[in-house]
């Protein structure tokens, strides 16, 4: 065979599933999103840009190579079917925890986590999810819509009971969504809220929005006043000490920064996502 061939998978991933303890999945989904489109092309970006990583963090000091996970590629969808790409992710989930072991999704939109969670809950009875947000994502529907990546942790609370939601980061959404926060004390202002749920299973939900548009300004929905990177990657740290057995980072837009500054941050918080699993 001629070669040498660029690679086109994650850097650091295993060549066979089966050595694997996590399985990346890229989910180029964003049929349900309300401003701005094209998270759809954030995993393909990723994986590129991954390359311009070192493949050693100094924070946790491990290679990648440690981590032993094994990149899978991105689904496939059925364009303008959103149950069935649902479907497609939920089915696929299922099997990485069919066979013990852990769920990392790259997107795409933040509807995705939705059927992650629905597979991770039929595992892990004990589960709770940490959502990093600029937005509650709690809304009834949008525009009629129960599936939406508005509504999507609204969705996830009906399946794992709303006081095992902890939200970080949340700075917009409507009143009603505010006082559902309240009501069930989601909303997380300190890292010793956390605590209380050290002897739950984690599944880690990252919005990127949650970071300020001023690190991130490719994102569908931009919004200012957010978490700069190091704090993000300051609570991410914190967390390695949970039992985290999913996670997906979500809703980068790549093209709406031409810079690809947004694109390498978001690389950069997938390398410490995968550091904790």
């Amino acid at each position: 065979m001629l070669g040498p061939f660029l690679s086109r998978y994650w850097i650091g991933s295993l060549e066979n599933y089966n050595d694997a303890d996590i399985v990346m999945i890229g989910l180029p989904f964003d049929g349900t999103c309300s401003y701005r489109p094209g998270s759809r092309f954030a995993p393909e970006r990723l994986r590129l840009a991954s390359w311009g990583l070192e493949d050693y963090s100094p924070v946790y000091d491990r290679h990648l190579e440690d981590v032993k996970f094994y990149d899978a590629g991105e689904l496939e969808f059925p364009l303008g079917n959103t149950q069935k790409s649902l479907d497609v992710i939920e089915e696929n989930a299922r099997q990485i925890y069919s066979d013990n072991k852990k769920y990392l999704g790259i997107g795409g939109e933040h509807l995705v986590t939705l059927p992650a969670v629905k597979a991770c809950k039929d595992k892990h009875d004990n589960l709770t999810v940490i959502h990093f947000d600029a937005h509650t994502d709690l809304r009834e529907d949008y525009l009629g819509e129960k599936l939406s990546h508005a509504s999507v942790m609204r969705r996830i609370g009906e399946i794992i009971g709303f006081e095992n939601i902890k939200q970080i980061g949340i700075r917009s959404g409507l009143k009603e969504e505010f006082e559902l926060m309240k009501k069930y004390n989601t909303l997380v202002r300190g890292s010793k809220d956390l605590d209380k749920i050290r002897n739950k299973k984690i599944f880690l939900s990252i919005d990127v929005d949650v970071l300020d548009p001023s690190v991130i300004p490719g994102t569908g929905t931009p919004e200012p006043d957010g978490l700069l990177y190091r704090e993000l990657a300051e609570w991410i740290k914190y967390l390695q000490d949970f039992d985290i057995v999913g996670a997906d980072v979500v809703e980068l837009a790549p093209d709406y920064d031409k810079s690809e500054v947004s694109t390498a941050v978001v690389t950069k918080i997938i390398r410490d996502v995968l550091m904790i699993l």
